[in-house]
């Protein structure tokens, strides 16, 4: 296996990787060649609406070839095109042969949700302290405990006395009404748009030991003690009546997925309905949450 990396403009990645896809590239893979510096640029975007910028200022291109011979011959094919203009070759390389499962598996390690609750994956032994475990690899589906947005919802969780009946809307992986079994609560629909969500929660559900429901949204029915969304700002603002009318009295509506910055749209989405505060903040997300 061989790497051809590039240099590119902004203008020029677009072009250079759909050429280098025509030219029987393996793989095509596309980063900020600034990253890790002062130059670094950060891209955040959301469904629906239009990313903030096109791209990095520069970007580093690495393409994967069976053959030195082929990712040379692809060199030699761009650098006479005239989109190729302003890039530059870094370098052909030979990959070193490697065992892919395991170098994945080691990017995903136990993760504390408190000094007591893991989430662990199950090439890995619990550690000594963890008491409350949550078996799960990462798969198709959003939620392996790594991001802020998930540790936060579970750490509220992780806090509560009583859960009562639970609804986990935009389920993912299923982890947050896993969490919510595995501290007690006995009746939980996880509900989610995508399919493919759904066979994830039920299959990590059913690893873990849990009973809980997974659907479409349509099994949502009723009134639930607590009310967790871990999504995005636009369908959270969306989704305000529906998700507040799902509330028990004295229940729970706790809310993740939202940028510091995104606190106060999300308030005022929610002011005819209820009054959200922000309760929890980790590497610029918040969790909020209101009471009925």
């Amino acid at each position: 296996m061989f790497e051809l990396r590039l240099l590119c403009p902004q203008s020029q990645v677009e072009p250079v990787s759909d050429a280098l896809d025509a030219l029987d590239a393996l793989s095509v893979s596309v980063e900020d060649a600034d990253a890790q510096t002062n130059a670094e640029q950060a891209l955040f975007g959301e469904p629906g609406m239009p990313p903030p910028r096109a791209g990095w200022q520069r970007s580093r291109i690495s393409a994967l070839y069976k053959s030195q011979t082929l990712a040379s011959g692809a060199l030699v094919v761009l650098q006479a095109q005239d989109f190729f203009v302003g890039c530059t070759a870094l370098a052909i390389e030979a990959v070193p042969e490697q065992d892919w499962v395991r170098l994945t598996q080691s990017q995903f390690a136990p993760v504390d949700i408190t000094p007591s609750f893991w989430i662990v994956p199950t090439w890995h032994e619990p550690p000594a302290q963890a008491r409350t475990v949550i078996r799960l690899d990462p798969g198709l589906a959003f939620g392996t405990g790594t991001h802020p947005t998930t540790r936060m919802c579970l750490r509220w969780i992780a806090e509560q006395q009583h859960l009562g009946r639970v609804l986990d809307y935009g389920c993912g992986s299923g982890i947050l009404g896993i969490g919510a079994a595995k501290f007690g609560a006995a009746d939980i629909d996880a509900v989610d748009i995508d399919e493919a969500a759904v066979i994830s929660t039920r299959q990590n559900a059913e690893a873990n030991q849990v009973k809980l429901r997974a659907g479409s949204p349509n099994i949502a029915s009723g009134l639930y003690q607590t009310v967790l969304a871990n999504i995005l700002s636009t369908p959270l603002k969306v989704l305000a009546p529906l998700l507040w009318s799902l509330v028990a009295p004295r229940g729970s509506l706790v809310l993740a997925g939202i940028l510091e910055r995104q606190a106060d749209e999300l308030k005022e989405a929610y002011a005819p309905y209820c009054q959200l505060n922000v309760d929890d903040l980790e590497d610029g997300w918040i969790r909020m949450s209101a009471k009925r």
